[in-house]
């Protein structure tokens, strides 16, 4: 049976555990796209070293889990002197695996840019920056609406493993009460109903965003 009157009386524990959550994926989100649109540029350099870094820096991201670099960056870097927030470390730590993922959504975006577009910049006289900063991101963003909704929503179940360091976001919240009350179910379902509440609520406020670029571009 659900017991309701300990999800209510839950809740504000379990909303503090949402606000945490929010803090996390506000921070890792923000990592990744700076990240991942710098080495998404990176990534087109005619240097063949910089472009092996970044590999490299991609691979070892995409091909490691995120709990082993939350845990590297929480307990290694102390020993070099570098002591980080529970909260910072799991958030740099989100945001840099995502990272790597959104450096290929914005790759992909720039492959995408017709080569006249390119070539004609370079006729009126502008930078490769200019190029970069004013012509290209601009529509690789817009085009790329919906995969980084995708990432946007990963990240907020990602970050559920911020509890592994301690992080009192949503799911160790819910934990506590669960161990405290000895109700998995009822505390469960209310924590994935957040969940729920959260990525549907990215989903339409994606999607609102796109519609509301097409009826500025066609008008």
């Amino acid at each position: 049976m659900i017991d309701t009157t300990l999800i209510f009386t839950s809740l504000p524990k379990l909303l503090y555990g949402t606000l945490i959550t929010l803090q996390i994926v506000v921070i890792a989100f923000s990592i990744g796209i700076i990240f991942g649109t710098l080495i998404s540029i990176l990534e087109t350099s005619k240097s063949l070293l910089i472009r092996s870094i970044t590999h490299i820096y991609i691979a070892s991201l995409r091909g490691t889990p995120t709990l082993v670099q939350i845990l590297f960056i929480y307990y290694v870097l102390p020993q070099f002197n570098i002591s980080i927030d529970p909260l910072l470390a799991a958030s740099i730590a989100i945001g840099l695996n995502c990272s790597a993922y959104i450096s290929q959504i914005i790759k992909s975006g720039i492959n995408a840019i017709p080569i006249g577009q390119i070539e004609a910049a370079k006729t009126l006289g502008l930078s490769s920056f200019i190029t970069m900063k004013d012509i290209i991101l601009p529509q690789v963003f817009k085009t790329s609406l919906p995969s980084f909704g995708n990432e946007l929503i990963a990240l907020i179940k990602d970050s559920s493993l911020a509890s592994i360091i301690g992080v009192m976001e949503l799911s160790k919240e819910g934990s506590i009460i669960r161990s405290r009350t000895y109700d998995a179910f009822s505390i469960l379902l209310a924590i994935s109903l957040i969940y729920l509440l959260l990525t549907t609520a990215v989903s339409f406020g994606i999607k609102s965003l796109e519609r509301n670029l097409k009826k500025n571009a066609q008008s």
